[in-house]
């Protein structure tokens, strides 16, 4: 019997469109001789739909018009499993039950920790990281205090709210000025280089930090790394072991990967199969001597550590071309495309690497329910007879 496996892609994020092209394109690469794909799509409206038809990229060119053939779902748990239920009409129906749900979200409101909290509320197994993980992910600020604790490279920073920024911006403007330009103004909870200036000159950077703030009340300035060369590397597995895929050595068209350099004009692969991030310009593998890579490979595992991170993820690193000096960019916990294309030429194909995404979620899973999450006692028994009849918890049951 096929395993069922839900991906949800979408949400009501600024990355909206880059989750649709890696979700239908992962549903594209999934094993479908061992399982069965529920497409599970949310809208901008944060409205679930599921239905076959989801699986056709075409369809998000004009789904206003089209998502009348979809149906309204919502996850739930029941006693006997896990449930798609219809959500419209006049009687809550299930749709279909599930297995395991596989995430391909990307930004704000899905990527960072808010669906992975929502699926452990419910219960079912799920592929990547938990809470915690997803969030410090996303987090550029708070990600790199962690970094920092563990001696883990990064680029000198500050950072600030947007409250600040209006209350004291010639205070910002001079410890931005202390880093020395030229800087890279970023909201510091986005991706797919959203919202994100390379600032050369103190004349830009208001306009600059204006511009971020359009996307995040958190702001993050750092100091541009000179003669930068951009690389990449994706890590699968969990806290017990972590694998490395090649490296691959990015060029954008400017002096960063913008958002068009990834995604824009990404059209499609022979076979209607969607390019996804293989539209930007890269170099598999990087042009690095054994050194390099060797130490950029051990790195992103303590970044993956560090983190709290589990399943697969992209971790970015910036180099000074003349010192050598290497430091981390930042995680992508669900990369755009699940940086498949750093796994094929380990040997590991798409369809590979989602079995054996799904295979950690399972495991994780069966790991988790063997440790006491709740007991079994009759505390609230004492309510019935007044506080006096209340004893404490001696004596409980641990429950799974």
């Amino acid at each position: 019997m096929k395993l069922k496996v839900g991906v949800i892609f979408g949400g009501e994020t600024v990355e909206h469109e880059v989750s649709i092209i890696s979700g239908v394109q992962a549903m594209e690469y999934i094993n479908q001789d061992k399982y069965e794909i529920i497409p599970i799509y949310i809208s901008k409206d944060r409205i679930w739909y599921t239905g076959k038809m989801l699986m056709d990229i075409d369809v998000y060119s004009n789904f206003n018009d089209l998502k009348k053939y979809a149906t309204k779902c919502m996850l739930v748990k029941k006693e006997d499993g896990f449930y798609l239920q219809k959500t419209s009409g006049l009687f809550r129906r299930n749709i279909t039950d599930l297995d395991v749900v596989l995430p391909i979200v990307h930004g704000n409101n899905v990527e960072d920790g808010t669906l992975a909290g929502l699926l452990d509320s419910i219960g079912i197994p799920y592929a990547g990281s938990e809470v915690l993980g997803s969030a410090l992910g996303q987090d550029k600020v708070v990600m790199k205090q962690v970094f920092s604790s563990m001696n883990i490279p990064i680029v000198d920073y500050t950072w600030f709210y947007d409250s600040d920024y209006a209350e004291t911006p010639d205070d910002i403007i001079s410890n931005i000025e202390k880093l020395g330009y030229p800087v890279i103004v970023k909201p510091a909870r986005l991706g797919s280089s959203i919202g994100i200036t390379y600032v050369k000159e103190a004349k830009d950077i208001r306009t600059a930090i204006e511009q971020a703030i359009e996307y995040d009340n958190k702001i993050i300035v750092e100091k541009a790394v000179a003669n930068l060369l951009e690389l990449n590397c994706s890590v699968l597995g969990n806290y017990e072991y972590q694998q490395v895929s090649v490296i691959e050595e990015v060029k954008g068209k400017t002096s960063l990967l913008t958002y068009e350099d990834k995604y824009i004009g990404s059209g499609k692969l022979k076979g209607g199969k969607s390019k996804g991030m293989l539209s930007a310009s890269r170099i598999i593998p990087a042009r690095i001597d054994s050194k390099m890579e060797e130490e950029i490979g051990k790195i992103a595992c303590e970044a993956f550590k560090a983190l709290n991170l589990s399943g697969l993820c992209r971790i970015d690193f910036l180099v000074d071309k003349d010192t050598k000096k290497v430091y981390v960019n930042e995680p992508n916990t669900i990369p755009g495309s699940l940086a498949f294309y750093l796994w094929e030429p380990t040997g590991k194909s798409y369809t590979e690497l989602l079995d054996e995404l799904i295979t950690l979620a399972i495991k994780r899973y069966k790991s988790n329910k063997r440790k006491i999450h709740s007991f079994e006692t009759n505390i609230l028994s004492g309510y019935a007879n007044g506080v006096k009849g209340m004893k404490g918890i001696k004596g409980a049951k641990g429950k799974n």
